[in-house]
């Protein structure tokens, strides 16, 4: 008995010391004793964060920047939860706006990597979404019961890397001819969610966080006193990832918009607040009222098309290695052809034009454009087309990935060269792709993706089929 305490005791003294050599100080972890500190879920917690967490900040201090700043608050966000756990084993089970209360430590870690996300994409823009959507892995400590709202907690953890892998997907593509230390970042990353969070909710959490029943209660934040006579306190912020505030019932909050309308049409005075509108203010008898347009006013109109208010047009090469597109507003003869295979393009804010790429580049991005064409022979890595409405784009060599994330309407020309390459949907619509016929007189083939899903529950999983129409 003695022999099995004194080892517990030297595990816990190991763990505080390594706490201690991470920076952790003994202040910013609750105040636990013994029995806490050696639970067999909180020394796997330490492990995971050795085994797998360790692997991510190895790679991100080899790559630095951007990637290593959101690594860090990656790191941050863990320790935080590990935090949350040892304290939950110490606290009674809160209320809903307690548990918001208690998780807001965990949310503005989280909050810190979206903000990183907002603004121009920059060039490590598929780290940062990867990080950042892979945190919403760590609400699975936010599960309270099958009427919370949330999937269980293993598979909140699975889902939420689903999200995340897209853009993990990208870093791999773009890096793995380039850089293997972001290969390894990117791998690193999905180890750590798939499998080591994973497992470790599945052995220690898998119906939520176990609250102690006759722990100390959860402090909620006071309720501010209002001054008699100050302004109204101005409305709330969006809710976030742990808003636990019910919705209140339309019955309960004053009608806006159009059921303001209904609502006045069903009390019968709908004409009460009306003006009675006189012959002179009749728009075919006012004097100051034409219906010609004059040869200026077409001229202010067209010229004024062509600058986009977002910023004025670019076409430019940055620091020799990347192409910049941005706000080309009807310009249907934009042409890059002093270009090579190390050089990136980027095209930002464009509509109603038509872009060439007369030589091999290493990735095109197409972002937030409408009516855009965009014709290319070679691309090393990949094709991205985000958040954009109508565009087509034409590939007359190889491309090895095309994704399509976020779109509403897009034309894919493959060439021969190009049949291979894979094509990855995400959020999009009215997707067609066009290949060309086997004999050289004959039409081109076009193929519609598909946008519709049929998941079935058979055999312990679900199996997804695309939907097919057929008009029987």
């Amino acid at each position: 008995m003695e022999g099995k305490l004194i080892e517990r005791l030297e595990a816990a003294v190991t763990r505080l010391e390594a706490l201690s050599a991470g920076g952790v100080s003994a202040r910013d972890l609750p105040d636990v004793g013994v029995e806490v500190a050696s639970d067999p879920s909180i020394v796997a917690f330490d492990d995971l964060m050795a085994n797998y967490a360790a692997r991510v900040s190895a790679a991100a201090e080899k790559i630095g920047g951007q990637v290593l700043d959101v690594t860090k608050i990656l790191v941050e966000a863990l320790s935080v939860q590990k935090k949350l756990l040892i304290e939950i084993k110490q606290t009674q089970k809160p209320d809903m706006a307690g548990l918001a209360e208690f998780l807001k430590p965990l949310n503005e870690a989280i909050m810190k990597v979206n903000a990183m996300t907002e603004g121009r994409r920059s060039d490590f823009f598929n780290h940062l979404k990867s990080a950042g959507d892979s945190l919403s892995a760590l609400a699975w400590i936010a599960y309270t019961g099958k009427d919370c709202g949330m999937s269980m907690p293993i598979a909140h953890v699975e889902e939420s890397w689903q999200m995340a892998e897209f853009y993990n997907n990208k870093v791999l593509v773009e890096y793995r001819n380039k850089d293997p230390n972001h290969v390894e970042w990117a791998k690193a990353l999905k180890e750590l969610y798939i499998p080591g969070l994973r497992d470790y909710v599945k052995s220690h959490y898998p119906l939520g966080p176990v609250w102690s029943a006759s722990g100390k209660k959860a402090s909620t934040a006071p309720p501010k006193a209002s001054t008699p006579g100050a302004p109204a306190p101005p409305p709330p912020p969006p809710a976030s990832l742990f808003s636990a505030e019910p919705s209140q019932p339309s019955s309960s909050c004053p009608k806006q918009g159009m059921a303001a309308v209904f609502q006045e049409i069903n009390t019968g005075n709908v004409t009460s607040g009306l003006k009675k509108v006189t012959a002179d203010m009749k728009t075919k008898n006012r004097t100051d009222r034409t219906g010609i347009v004059s040869a200026g006013e077409k001229e202010t109109r067209s010229s004024s098309s062509s600058f986009s208010k977002a910023g004025p047009p670019k076409l430019e090469l940055q620091m020799g290695r990347k192409w910049v597109v941005e706000n080309q507003i009807g310009r249907k003869n934009l042409v890059i052809d002093d270009c090579d295979a190390k050089q990136s393009v980027y095209i930002f804010g464009c509509k109603d034009s038509v872009l060439q790429i007369q030589g091999k580049v290493n990735n095109i991005t197409i972002d937030k454009c409408t009516k855009m064409g965009v014709v290319f022979k070679d691309v090393v890595a990949a094709c991205e087309i985000v958040n954009c409405n109508g565009v087509e784009v034409q590939c007359q060599g190889s491309a090895p990935t095309i994704s399509v994330d976020n779109t509403s309407g897009c034309q894919l020309y493959l060439s021969k060269d190009s049949l291979g390459a894979s094509i990855t949907t995400a959020k999009s619509s009215e997707i067609n792709v066009l290949v060309p016929a086997a004999e050289s007189d004959s039409d081109w083939g076009e193929h519609c993706l598909p946008q519709q899903y049929i998941h079935v529950f058979k055999d312990g999983q679900f199996e997804t089929t695309p939907v097919s129409h057929s008009g029987g």
